[in-house]
């Protein structure tokens, strides 16, 4: 889901309604910066919002997730694309909630490791062959050059450390 594309397209339809992002936001019961976020493309809104935006702006729900105003001939083709990349988009979503709490026990082992004094590069190898395929795994979802980096990185720490832990351990 292009999230600048929606932003801009619920910032036009807010303009043309005359409304404020502080009026649009009171409607909706939520924060101002809220609506600035979702208009500036840092983030999508609550996916229970979306039918009442849809209905204060004057816009169909596939409208706003198509970020652009849908011809009546398209309407079904839109609908099912909108349907995928919004099944993408949470999936993505929950795979990202998972693998930082992952990182975050793996780091959490690490520390205490390192503060008992116990041998950790075991954890650390598996931190970094974690995050590589996690790295990875986004970038095949947004393909931006920036996750693979990201993953090349983690690739060779993970090699790096996978030796170290085998020759600590000889």
């Amino acid at each position: 889901m292009d999230k600048v594309k929606i932003g801009q397209f619920i910032a036009n339809c807010r303009k043309d309604k005359k409304l404020t992002q502080e009026q649009l936001a009171e409607k909706l019961n939520i924060s101002k910066n809220a609506v600035s976020k979702w208009e500036r493309g840092i983030c999508l809104m609550n996916m229970s919002l979306l039918k009442p935006l849809s209905e204060i702006l004057g816009v169909s729900v596939n409208d706003i997730l198509s970020g652009e105003k849908i011809p009546e001939d398209k309407i079904k083709d839109k609908s099912e694309e909108n349907i995928i990349k919004l099944s993408e988009f949470n999936h993505y979503k929950s795979v990202t909630v998972g693998t930082t709490f992952i990182l975050v026990t793996i780091a959490i082992i690490i520390i205490y490791s390192l503060v008992k004094n116990i041998e950790c590069s075991g954890y650390t190898t598996l931190l970094f062959g974690f995050s590589a395929v996690v790295y990875f795994y986004k970038y095949k979802q947004n393909n931006n050059r920036t996750l693979l980096l990201c993953a090349w990185c983690m690739i060779v720490a993970f090699i790096a450390n996978f030796i170290a832990f085998i020759l600590s351990t000889i």
